[in-house]
């Protein structure tokens, strides 16, 4: 029997501290019920491991669960290769008589020309049509490897579908290189989105042990506080490291046929659980190396190490990284890609393009313990 869920992307069994979050999605879930389009589309950004998918399968269930019921169109990038996967999925073959008018062709619209820039407008007209039909909202996961044409055409039809008043909704989660990705293909799209922008990052201390306890506690299992002080301090909090505990803390459970865990439980486990963290960050690490990362990694771990902070500025950043790579170009790419990777991340915090300006970003390590292993691969 499997109570928690760790690494597939499904809804956790207590999906603790996204309420704000939660909040923001319902708002525009209940614009949709109500025929309306929302005042903004929704982008879910942050490092991996912090629940964004989970959060998308959870909004998804609350559209079905809905009345009147919203239609969801579920896709991943590598299912939309090019602009005519894109209109199939939207606007599909089978529905494109009903949805279209006379005057465009079945046959142009399932061409790639049909959603070039002088047809985009077909695109939006289909999509509107559906909405108008039934509410209709596009998620859309791995955001940041979605082909830029593919992504300025899905882009563009939600506007003008939006912009007509359209029920629609589309809801984006990427990595916190998505930012990066999506000024590529709509340089405006930010300046739309207003609340919409939400980081997905580490758990505060209490959600993460509600993360942990709530399932056992479901199932009559108590967690004393010895146990969960240990879980949450060795997991740093990290949505994904919690279901690991949580999963061989369920196990040894079922092993023993007790009802309580406690810290001497957590101690059994911790072998387990930290070999499966060590490959996780094998991994990672792996992509520093396959990027050439690896020498400016070391450098913004050695300087969050020395100077004790959990944030830093640009220039911060660009002098820690100045240990490493010399030339200042260099060093923007280097912290752009880190950025990419959630190596390291900023987390949305200020409401539009101008209010970022007024203030510098606050870069943060996209898991703490990350750095500490890249600085024990460095001392190896």
């Amino acid at each position: 029997m499997w109570v928690f869920r760790a690494g597939d992307g499904a809804t956790p069994p207590a999906l603790t501290g996204r309420s704000a979050e939660q909040a923001v999605l319902r708002r525009c879930l209940a614009g949709l019920g109500n025929g309306e389009a929302p005042p903004h589309n929704v982008v879910l950004l942050g490092p991996r491991g912090n629940g964004k998918t989970a959060l998308l399968r959870w909004f998804q269930l609350a559209c079905a669960k809905n009345e009147p019921a919203v239609d969801v169109v579920s896709l991943a990038p590598s299912a939309l290769p090019n602009q005519r996967t894109l209109v199939d999925a939207l606007a599909p073959r089978r529905r494109l008589a009903k949805l279209l008018p006379r005057k465009i062709g079945i046959a142009s619209v399932g061409s790639a020309e049909w959603t070039r820039p002088d047809g985009r407008s077909n695109l939006a007209a289909a999509l509107a049509s559906r909405c108008r039909r039934r509410p209709t909202a596009v998620l859309l996961d791995e955001a940041h490897t979605l082909a830029l044409d593919v992504g300025t055409a899905l882009l563009n039809a939600s506007q003008q579908a939006r912009g007509g008043g359209a029920p629609f909704l589309l809801v984006l989660a990427g990595t916190p290189g998505l930012p990066a990705r999506l000024d590529a293909m709509d340089a405006s799209f930010w300046s739309r989105l207003g609340e919409g922008e939400l980081g997905i990052g580490r758990l505060s201390e209490e959600a993460a042990r509600q993360a942990l306890t709530e399932p056992l506690e479901a199932r009559e299992v108590g967690v004393d506080a010895d146990a969960s002080v240990s879980v949450v301090a060795q997991s740093q909090c990290y949505p994904y490291f919690i279901q690991l505990w949580g999963d061989a803390l369920w196990q040894r459970r079922l092993a023993a046929g007790t009802n309580s865990i406690t810290g001497r439980d957590v101690q059994a486990v911790a072998p387990a659980v930290l070999a499966r963290v060590a490959n996780y960050y094998r991994q990672r690490f792996r992509e520093l190396e396959s990027e050439g990362l690896v020498p400016a990694a070391v450098a913004l771990a050695r300087w969050f190490e020395r100077d004790g902070g959990s944030a830093a500025t640009d220039r911060q950043v660009d002098a820690a990284l100045a240990d490493a790579v010399d030339e200042a170009g260099a060093r923007l790419a280097a912290r752009e890609a880190l950025n990419r990777l959630g190596y390291i991340w900023q987390p949305p915090s200020r409401p539009s393009p101008a209010d970022r300006q007024q203030a510098p970003f606050r870069w943060q390590p996209g898991i703490p313990s990350l750095m500490a292993h890249v600085l024990r691969q460095a001392a190896v």
